[in-house]
């Protein structure tokens, strides 16, 4: 069985809201190599913002299921 690339997108979320900085945290996820997407954590308001590199749209969340959720469906185009 291959691993839950939905559990692999929560963990970096997770990774971000934990950590220690009160410094906004930013990941990018790519598939094969080409980047999709941004996501920023502001630990201050406990919000993650999530840039789709090719639209350059973004979006907000306060939930980090609706936001991995969002980041699945952009790797899975």
């Amino acid at each position: 069985m291959e691993n839950s690339q939905l559990v692999a997108i929560i963990t970096r979320l997770d990774a971000m809201a934990k950590s220690d900085s009160d410094e906004v945290q930013v990941r990018r996820f790519e598939k094969n190599g080409s980047e999709r997407g941004q996501v920023a954590y502001d630990p201050t308001t406990n919000t993650y913002t999530l840039e789709e590199m090719q639209t350059h749209q973004k979006f907000e969340f306060d939930d980090i299921d609706l936001a991995a959720i969002e980041i699945f469906d952009l790797l899975d185009d």
